[in-house]
């Protein structure tokens, strides 16, 4: 099927691909790097194409502008020597270049390419942001100009020479003019792609930053249950190896799923880290494992007492209210000191409401944790436009109460 084009390809006249991020040969080093190349190649170029056209130049004036001798020569080549300097003394070579083609002028040699030293001396000085030096350079040029023209010509080679036209004027300041605002137009554009790459750079920091924190905050989840879980069955089975093995034999067989479950689960998250744009091998968790999850809590000793039926939830919106489960309770066998929670699941207009209760107290435990739980799942909800609100109940227990919308922001 023929590709389809749209109003903004150039192939319908919009401006090239390189408009909006600045040409290929801009984007690379920084500023002061920039300054430390020569640009022989360019100046040497325009050397020869000064020196060539200014010879046919004097050629088509013979008889009305002086021959050029080796004095001509000379200021053409201080001209476009100056020209290596550009990139690290604009200013300079700005008002040098003006001072060389003045020279030239009220010599009496003849019109041409000498402008194009001074044009590039006054664009390379605009574009690097000393504007009024360069139009204060081409002040200079222009009414140096003037004075040749109009009233030093008496006193100036070639001799027999009248004053020139005032209409020739006006084409000089029409010419003056564009190149002021091609530079200008070139600074302002030089100046947003600068900001483009800034901002780009920022955004791909930023993003770097959010998926970091998204897979520790996933790696926290999915570790931090199964450790909990180990944790406290190693304890039991330490407890009971010797007064009751049939027990302890109990606790190793928990430990053993647990930790199944958890390398599985790591296993999952590390592939999505090696190949990030491929599709999981296994589904993400979602409510309907929350079954299992009691499973596991029950294995650490805790009872869990489930209300409500989970609705039809968003891949994002339903791993983020697993995880949010899981964290709360692995919290109450880490720091409670019930061993019973209630969970209850419930859908209220557009948002998806998870409660999750315990009795206390809080034991202070903590099975090697670091803390970050609660931080996790806000972060999880603030993510998905939801919030989450956690702290200790009048009654003395501890409550989580979690609503996430039914469908997360990113996909609406």
């Amino acid at each position: 099927m023929e590709e389809q084009r749209t109003p903004r390809s150039p192939a319908w006249g919009g401006p090239p691909p390189w408009w909006r991020h600045g040409p290929p040969g801009w984007h690379g080093g920084d500023e002061q790097e920039r300054r430390a190349r020569w640009p022989w190649r360019s100046t040497l170029a325009l050397t020869v194409f000064v020196l060539v056209g200014s010879n046919f130049a004097s050629q088509a004036q013979e008889g009305e502008r002086a021959t050029l001798d080796l004095f001509a020569r000379a200021l053409l080549l201080v001209g476009c020597g100056l020209l290596l300097w550009r990139q690290r003394y604009p200013v300079f070579v700005a008002f040098g270049t003006a001072a060389a083609a003045m020279l030239y002028l009220g010599a009496g040699y003849a019109y041409g390419p000498v402008f194009f030293t001074f044009a590039l001396g006054c664009f390379s000085a605009i574009v690097a942001g000393h504007r009024r030096a360069a139009w204060a350079a081409v002040g200079m040029l222009w009414a140096g100009h003037v004075l040749v023209a109009h009233w030093l010509y008496r006193w100036l080679p070639p001799s027999g020479d009248k004053p020139a036209a005032w209409g020739q004027e006006m084409v000089v300041a029409t010419w003056i003019v564009a190149i002021v605002a091609l530079s200008e137009l070139v600074r302002v554009r030089r100046e947003q792609w600068a900001r483009d790459r800034v901002e780009r750079a920022q955004a791909a920091k930023r993003r770097a930053d959010e998926e970091r924190l998204r897979m520790a905050r996933e790696l926290h989840d999915v570790l931090a249950h199964s450790i909990s879980v180990i944790n406290v069955q190693a304890g039991v089975g330490l407890a009971l190896l010797d007064s009751d093995p049939e027990q302890a034999r109990s606790a190793l067989t928990t430990i053993k799923a647990a930790s199944k479950e958890a390398l599985g689960e790591v296993r999952q998250v590390l592939d999505t880290l090696r190949a990030p744009g491929e599709a999981p091998r296994a589904p993400a968790p979602g409510l309907d494992r929350l079954p299992e999850l009691v499973e596991q809590a029950a294995g650490a000793g805790l009872t869990v007492e489930l209300q409500g039926a989970a609705p039809k939830l968003s891949p994002g919106t339903d791993l983020a209210a697993f995880r949010v489960v899981q964290e709360a309770l692995t919290n109450v066998v880490r720091h409670s000191g019930s061993r019973h929670a209630r969970v209850l699941v419930e859908k209220a207009e557009s948002a998806l409401r998870l409660r999750i209760d315990d009795d206390g107290p809080a034991t202070g435990a903590d099975a090697g944790g670091s803390g970050n739980g609660l931080a996790g799942m806000r972060e999880r909800a603030a993510a998905l436009g939801g919030t989450i609100e956690a702290g200790p109940r009048a009654d003395g227990g501890f409550r989580v109460m979690a609503v996430l919308p039914l469908k997360a922001k990113e996909e609406r």
